[in-house]
């Protein structure tokens, strides 16, 4: 099969691979449709992944049709289905507590081990959801989208809620989306004016623009002084992190859709007076791939304005290095594959 490596950082190539065998009992193999690119796998191209053995397949979002399956698996040939990238273990605390998305064991397709920016692969059963009437392309966006949705689920935010989301690039612009979905009352903050013309002009966001004064008082200005009642960092970006802790209100909830390699330092007497709740994010979970899904179909989320870039798996190569360091009117590049 064709399949695109990254043998090494800034080195992508498209090879021939052996195809995966026939699967195992509780596998199927997927003939690969649609792959999202995501910030990973710019960040593993470019050789900034702090834990990836290269070379690798990348490729975690992604839609297929299900060919051949293993003994137990009741998924039917030529079902349309999304990938849950996330393989657990299914018996440490995690797993046992309903928490896969955080397993301790957890491998994620194209980071821990090969991805789908391949014509075939191999997934545990569990791990596909049938896409239920989505198309092949939009059913690979469910993924990303799902991370917004569970930070949006683990905030615990009531409607009407004053919401800032931190980062306007596709995971938080994804955010974003399902905050207002929930009823939320959504901002978006971010350094890139281009970003947020697209978010107010496309999505219809109220916006906070980084770049035209000092961030805390753009907030306080904004919010009278009260500050916001749940504040989501997407950004990657440890001082954005730390900052962020002061754009909270009184009672409010701060919650950590990114991840960075940083320790994060914040003022213990102001996180104390202000009671205020700290969250991670880690993921998604079978809820949120249903609910994005379901966001879809009902027409609830703009994808034909997300997804602003598309290329083949030959092509791939070429494009994604570019993209990688020419972000100017990218949100959402898609691989068609199948």
């Amino acid at each position: 099969m064709k399949a695109v490596i990254c043998r090494s950082p800034g080195e992508l190539v498209l090879e021939d691979r052996p195809a995966p065998g026939a699967p195992p009992a509780g596998w199927a193999l997927v003939a690969v449709s649609h792959v999202g690119i995501c910030g990973t796998d710019y960040h593993i191209f470019e050789g900034k992944h702090p834990f990836l053995a290269y070379p690798r397949i990348m490729g975690h979002e992604v839609s297929g049709t299900v060919i051949e399956t293993g003994e137990g698996v009741d998924l039917a040939v030529g079902e349309p289905v999304v990938i849950n990238p996330y393989l657990s273990c299914g018996k440490c605390i995690a797993c046992r507590h309903g928490k896969p998305n955080c397993c301790v064991k957890i491998e994620v397709l194209g980071v821990h081990r090969d991805g789908a920016m391949c014509e075939r692969i191999l997934v545990p059963a569990q791990n596909l959801y049938p896409a239920n009437g989505l198309s092949l392309a939009d059913a690979a966006a469910v993924e990303f989208l799902a991370i917004g949705a569970h930070a949006v689920r683990r905030a615990r935010a009531d409607p009407g809620a004053r919401a800032l989301v931190i980062g306007a690039g596709p995971i938080g612009l994804g955010n974003a989306i399902f905050a207002r979905i929930a009823g939320l009352d959504v901002t978006l903050l971010d350094m890139s004016s281009e970003r947020l013309a697209f978010a107010e002009n496309e999505l219809g966001f109220s916006i906070l623009d980084g770049s035209h004064g000092a961030v805390p008082d753009l907030v306080r200005e904004a919010t009278s002084g009260e500050g916001l009642d749940v504040v989501f960092d997407a950004t990657g970006n440890t001082r954005s992190v730390q900052s962020a802790f002061a754009h909270v209100a009184h009672g409010g909830t701060l919650v950590l859709v990114s991840v960075v390699k940083d320790d994060i330092v914040f003022s213990d007497p102001e996180f104390h007076k202000r009671e205020m709740t700290l969250v991670g994010s880690r993921n998604a979970l079978r809820a949120d791939f249903d609910h994005v899904a379901a966001s879809i179909r009902n027409g609830a989320v703009p994808l034909t304005k997300l997804v602003t870039h598309r290329t083949t798996l030959a092509d791939t190569p070429s494009d994604l290095a570019r993209w990688a360091h020419e972000k100017s009117g990218l949100i959402k590049a898609v691989i068609e594959i199948g």
